[in-house]
């Protein structure tokens, strides 16, 4: 039996694949090289070419492999953007999820992991730590589209007996330690990511929005997880399934967060390089603080993060981050075209 991952050409689901041929799954990834990249498929893994929002693509994937669960990244995460063009990410993540769950369901699959956010609970009026029982009260087109896949997951549960995790990240960090595969998109929006590019002459600033939040040093404060970590959640989370686990959402974070400010200065001190910041104003969709209470993860799915360092998670980025400027393949400028001209 095979795991499909949607969107395993991309940041976090190439690094889900490596993980799985690692424990020696049987692994096929559908991506349609939107924002991913066909070379960060780990070898071993069979590609298809093709969106998840295609019922004959997902038919055909269904028809010549034998799928026992799926873990769904594809999708779009980008929060300014999705301010700005809403009906594409409700179709993107919310009408393409749908079309992959009626899929999953006729071909028999009841086993899915899904990449939800803590971008789902908005702001909250305490800073500590939040549950999966909070209130939820997104602030973006990106955090509703994925609470309405995860109220899809829930009501599909009831009706058809699917089984599900689906996991609300906080800030995902870092490359794989062993260097094969990294954040690779240009013009990624993701903040060390962003820091490491300015740190090696790829950017000539970092912009900062906001400094006038209720926070120690007025930026925005996030609970920042390596990838590694994250991917180690995924694995849980699928032998959970696999077990009998009953549907769970549940965070994955490490319980303590990390201002704007803080991330620069480290990204600073462990590249021993100086960058420009550009203070601008607060984006729309941003709230203040967004800490994980994970406890549900490592009590229920075993989860024992191992990555947390702040200076180790930048490590692995800034290496991650020179291997691309060391690749004379990795055509910055070619990609960033693509992106441009690119539609979900």
């Amino acid at each position: 039996m095979a795991v499909l991952v949607t969107g395993g050409a991309g940041y976090i689901g190439s690094h889900m694949v490596w993980a799985l041929l690692d424990a020696g799954e049987d692994v096929v990834v559908l991506d349609a090289l939107t924002t991913g990249f066909r070379w960060a498929v780990a070898p071993g893994a069979r590609f298809y070419l093709g969106d998840v929002g295609d019922p004959a693509m997902l038919a055909q994937v269904f028809s010549e492999n034998r799928i026992e669960a799926i873990v769904h990244f594809a999708g779009s995460a980008v929060v300014p953007d999705s301010v700005a063009r809403p009906l594409d990410y409700y179709d993107n993540n919310t009408g393409k999820t749908r079309i992959l769950l009626s899929a999953a369901i006729e071909a028999g699959i009841r086993n899915i992991v899904f990449s939800s956010t803590a971008a789902v609970y908005g702001t909250q009026e305490s800073a500590a730590p939040v549950r999966e029982g909070a209130v939820l009260s997104p602030e973006s087109p990106y955090g509703l589209s994925k609470l309405m896949s995860e109220l899809m997951l829930r009501d599909a549960a009831n009706a058809h007996g699917l089984s599900y995790v689906a996991l609300r990240y906080f800030n995902v960090a870092g490359a794989d330690p062993e260097g094969r595969t990294g954040q690779s998109t240009p013009g990624a929006t993701h903040l060390i990511k962003v820091a490491c590019e300015a740190a090696l002459g790829r950017r000539a600033k970092v912009d900062v929005y906001g400094t006038d939040y209720p926070t120690p040093d007025g930026t925005g404060v996030r609970d920042y997880v390596h990838v590694t970590d994250l991917v180690g959640a995924h694995m849980k989370a699928l032998d959970y399934l696999r077990h009998g686990g009953e549907p769970l959402v549940a965070n994955c974070g490490y319980g303590s967060g990390y201002s704007v400010l803080e991330i620069l200065d480290t990204v600073m001190e462990v590249r021993g390089w100086r960058f420009k910041v550009n203070f601008a104003p607060r984006r729309p969709g941003d709230p203040a603080c967004v800490v994980a209470d994970a406890t549900l993860a490592r009590e229920t799915l075993g989860w024992a993060p191992r990555h947390g360092d702040l200076a180790d998670i930048v490590r692995t980025a800034l290496a991650w981050e020179e291997h691309l400027l060391q690749d004379r393949s990795y055509d910055i400028d070619a990609i960033q075209q693509r992106l441009v001209s690119a539609r979900f």
